[in-house]
């Protein structure tokens, strides 16, 4: 399975857990907890509590479902990415100034130092660390 897919996989297990987690929420203010309580045994703050009860009254089940796309797109996409694991794995290790300087270069896009090492350990590719 191709490591995007296996990400998208991920993502949308993930928005299924946050809905459980609502719904058992909303499962204990049925039994007539309070929000404050409820929001605890969830795990969760008072005021997202709130937040939750007001989206279930509004919407119910649909309500409680994230609304978020899932964070900012990646500048690099998925055909970049394995090209710069290809670029980089002709080079041997380099540090991340020089990575930082390739993705510039080759992609016009720019990234932290802590970003960089991210995106190569996702890659699976060795980088050294510049001074």
């Amino acid at each position: 399975m191709p490591s995007e897919e296996l990400d998208a996989r991920i993502r949308r297990l993930e928005r299924c857990v946050g809905v459980l987690r609502r719904l058992h929420f909303i499962r204990y203010r049925y039994q007539g907890l309070s929000v404050e309580a409820s929001a605890h045994l969830v795990g969760v703050t008072r005021s997202v509590g709130y937040t939750w009860q007001r989206r279930w009254n509004d919407g119910g089940y649909e309500g409680l479902k994230p609304r978020h796309g899932g964070g900012r797109p990646p500048k690099l996409s998925a055909a970049e990415r394995e090209t710069l694991a290809m670029l980089l794995r002709q080079r041997g290790p380099s540090r991340t100034g020089e990575v930082r300087d390739l993705l510039r270069g080759e992609f016009g896009v720019e990234y932290t130092s802590k970003q960089i090492r991210i995106i190569l350990k996702g890659l699976g590719v060795e980088t050294t660390r510049s001074r």
